[in-house]
């Protein structure tokens, strides 16, 4: 008599899309746990204080941020225009079959491509002092075009140049089988359809213009010249109260900050007899640079 074995049914397996279905429902459970874990944690009080003051945001929306929104995008936009075309200019130099015009875009390209903005900007900032009575017109907005578009030009240059080859060479032969000459042809038929290849990458570089704009704070601009970054370090060292740093000079007992004299403080710097104690615990007053001793 033979004995008969029953076979468990093997497990179905999941399909492939509902795995990821339970993958991605774990992770929104995730996520739904860390944002509860930040909400609870997070002491909401303190960042409402420190980041949504509504003191700020009705001094900031009524007084200045209008003007230095002006001025972001006019030196944004200034600068585009510049950088745009001496690029192009640059970008024909590069692809022309006279040598020397290739070593000199390929020079400017390569110098402007490795050097700071910042640096460009400090060197237009003393260029008065280098040259006497040089001054460039419509200051500040003059030297920020042009600070700005030296070097947005060098990167411009390098996408203007693929562009144009990225046009088909048999556009070219047709153009001049018609009899157009080779400065037309480049105007006419290059040029046209090599903008639709380089629209996305200057979009980039106008991007990166308005982040470069807020070097301009090395010029040392008066208010009616601050652009956004620069008007909201103005606004916060206005407004803000950071806590101040108190020196606790610990010799025994503590003693407050107010009972330390000048002399007192300049020898609490010295480790070598006396251990200080630098602590963020509110303001503390200090003596004036006036009342602190030489030496």
């Amino acid at each position: 008599m033979s004995a008969t074995h029953t076979e468990a049914p093997p497990k179905k397996k999941l399909s492939p899309r509902r795995r990821a279905q339970r993958i991605r429902w774990v992770q929104y459970a995730v996520l739904v746990g860390v944002a509860l874990v930040i909400a609870f944690v997070a002491d909401w009080g303190q960042i409402q204080q420190q980041f949504f003051r509504s003191d700020l945001i009705r001094t900031t929306l009524t007084e200045g941020v209008g003007g230095a929104l002006k001025n972001t995008i006019v030196y944004t936009a200034g600068a585009f225009v510049i950088g745009l075309l001496l690029g192009t200019v640059l970008a024909l130099m590069r692809l022309s079959s006279v040598a020397p015009y290739r070593w000199i875009a390929t020079i400017w390209i390569e110098f402007f491509r490795g050097l700071p903005a910042i640096i460009v900007f400090i060197a237009f900032g003393l260029m008065s002092l280098a040259f006497e009575g040089f001054v460039i017109p419509y200051d500040p907005y003059g030297t920020v075009w042009v600070a700005l578009g030296l070097v947005a030009s060098a990167y411009m240059a390098e996408t203007i140049r693929a562009g144009i080859q990225a046009v088909p060479p048999g556009q070219i032969e047709a153009a001049r089988s018609l009899g157009m000459p080779s400065g037309v042809a480049t105007r006419k038929i290059v040029l046209p359809q090599a903008v639709r290849v380089i629209t996305p990458p200057l979009t980039n570089e106008l991007i990166l213009l308005v982040k470069d704009s807020s070097l301009v704070y090395v010029l040392g601009l008066s208010a009616a010249g601050y652009e956004l970054t620069m008007y909201g370090r103005q606004l916060s060292s206005d407004n803000a109260s950071p806590p101040a740093i108190r020196l606790r000079c610990v010799r025994g007992t503590a003693r407050k900050p107010s009972e330390v004299t000048s002399k007192e403080m300049i020898a609490a710097l010295r480790p070598s007899w006396i251990t200080c104690r630098v602590a963020l615990d509110g303001w503390a007053s200090a003596p004036s640079r006036e009342a602190m001793p030489s030496g």
